[in-house]
């Protein structure tokens, strides 16, 4: 346990000012109107959109538990970052054009006007939970779990405050308080990870290690390869983890109100998609910043760390970070947790004023959106914080909740990427795909966790049983939600009527947009090539 010095007692405190004066300030505007408040008035630009995107995505749970890994596996679980460069150029070319033409304001208005609105139902009941329990709740805990463990905060405090200066500027701000927070906060988030790990780079000559050859040497040479999968340690193979992530991929970067929002704020087609594109370049920061940390700390601090590698970043924030310099970690830290805090709150609040406010009372007026909008941000925000201690055990939580993620993502991503890549889709075969699809996955879910078959635990995934593990579980949902919607829109002859806009051919993108995504794949295949 770290005892702060007051200079970095003093830069956490300003940084915590700095956030919720900067969201006040920018969001004073956002109050006049509904679209300003949830939607930053269609105003935003690339640059704010990807820095908000890469910053909503990354809590305190990326850079502890990346860092384990690291140690622990080396590289590979990179492949969790780098995969979502592919997947935002998805979200840009796929689903941004009809995202914006049909002029949403949420992801499951976007369902009704393909669909009905019972897929609406289904997926805003869906989108709320998840942003209550899984994005608001997990993030207060994890962030307070590393406070407790580095500095010896009460996780009840931790969360109190983490609660109440989020909240601040994302209730009273809205969207455009939100996102350009997220920007600061993504600077912050860079310059602390790249600090542990030039300092953590300039102390391996201190263990006898002079050059990159030698450090592969010293650390295990697999532990610099992206694609080297032992499937008996890590229970999957690359070929698992590329299918399974896809389908992950494409329903949290394409499909999750909480990250497409600040997509729907866009100022255009062409800035949502360069925002999208400047995200995926962002995503390539975090192996070397977040993941390599820990391959290195394995050079560094071995035998300090012992079996005990959930202390992987603690141990490297004490004994590499001067005075000052840890009062800037504390505030990458802070800027993980308050980010995706922020982000889901939003979500929430704008899911539950569209779709299930206005849904019950159409001509809701501006005014009465807004306050709506304010009060649930209160009650989602205190909900969150009393719920959260109760997580207990955060390694076994969050496993299980990524788990439970495999449970609805493969229907949900079934109905959005057939739905804009075909009109033969019904709206009975959507509304009936998220249901049964989903409903198949919890039953898989359960008889793997609780129900022993032929006394065998864990008999789904176990060699013994079908030897299926989650993520390959992952695809092979969506292949059984996509042959059920396909099955029932070739049987369903109810008539169905699709709107103008589904019609319309999507437009070319601009030369530069298609430059940069042209780069990107680019710099991604020279990475893979050099990590092979």
């Amino acid at each position: 346990m770290e005892t702060l010095s007051y200079i970095d007692l003093i830069i956490t405190i300003a940084y915590i000012a700095l956030v919720v004066l900067v969201g006040l300030w920018f969001g004073r505007k956002s109050k006049n109107s509904s679209s300003g408040y949830f939607l930053a008035g269609k105003s935003l630009t690339w640059g704010v959109i990807g820095a908000s995107l890469f910053a909503s995505n990354i809590s305190t749970v990326h850079l502890v538990g990346f860092a384990e890994s690291g140690y622990k596996d080396g590289i590979l679980w990179g492949n969790f970052e780098w995969f979502s460069s592919f997947e935002l150029i998805i979200l840009a070319f796929v689903f941004v054009p009809f995202f914006l033409r049909t002029k949403i304001s949420t992801l499951p208005e976007f369902l009704e006007q393909r669909y009905d609105s019972r897929s609406r139902v289904v997926l805003a009941i869906f989108s709320i939970l998840a942003a209550l329990f899984m994005h608001i709740g997990v993030s207060f805990y994890a962030g307070a779990v590393v406070f407790e463990k580095i500095f010896g905060l009460d996780i009840m405090v931790s969360i109190v405050i983490i609660a109440i200066a989020t909240g601040i500027y994302t209730i009273i701000g809205g969207l455009t308080s939100v996102v350009i927070t997220e920007t600061v906060q993504t600077v912050i988030l860079i310059l602390g990870s790249l600090s542990i790990t030039v300092l953590a780079i300039c102390q391996l000559p201190e263990v006898g290690i002079h050059s990159y050859e030698a450090l592969k040497e010293a650390v295990d040479p697999d532990r610099l390869k992206a694609v080297s999968f032992n499937s008996a340690k890590t229970g999957f193979t690359f070929m698992d983890m590329l299918l399974g992530h896809l389908i992950l991929g494409i329903w949290y970067w394409c499909t999750d109100q909480t990250i497409v929002q600040r997509v729907l704020g866009a100022k255009s087609e062409k800035q949502a998609k360069l925002g999208a594109l400047f995200a995926g370049f962002l995503k390539i920061l975090p192996v070397f910043i977040m993941v390599v940390p820990g391959i290195l700390a394995f050079a560094l601090f071995k035998d300090e760390i012992g079996s005990e590698t959930k202390n992987v970043l603690p141990i490297m924030i004490v004994n590499l970070l001067p005075v000052g310099l840890k009062g800037l970690m504390i505030a990458a830290l802070l800027a993980a947790v308050m980010s995706s805090v922020a982000a889901a709150l939003n979500s929430c609040s704008t899911l539950i004023v569209f779709d299930v406010f206005e849904k019950l009372k159409p001509q809701l007026s501006d005014q009465a959106k807004l306050r709506i909008g304010r009060i649930t941000g209160v009650l989602v925000l205190v909900m969150a914080v009393i719920w959260s201690p109760f997580l207990g055990n955060l390694g076994a939580i969050f496993e299980l909740i990524n788990q439970m993620f495999s449970i609805f993502a493969p229907s949900i991503v079934t109905v959005f990427l057939w739905g804009v890549v075909s009109r033969k889709g019904t709206a009975n075969a959507a509304f009936w795909t998220l249901l049964g699809g989903s409903l198949f996955a919890a039953v898989v879910f359960i008889v793997e966790k609780y129900i022993p078959i032929r006394g065998i635990e864990n008999y789904i995934s176990s060699t013994d049983g079908f030897g299926l593990n989650w993520l390959r579980q992952t695809y092979l949902f969506f292949v059984f939600s996509s042959i059920m919607y396909s099955v029932i829109s070739y049987l369903d002859k109810s008539p169905q009527e699709i709107p103008e806009q589904f019609y319309i051919h999507v437009k070319h993108s601009s030369k530069m947009v298609n430059y940069l995504s042209v780069l990107l794949v680019v710099v991604m295949i020279v990475i893979y090539i050099i990590f092979y």
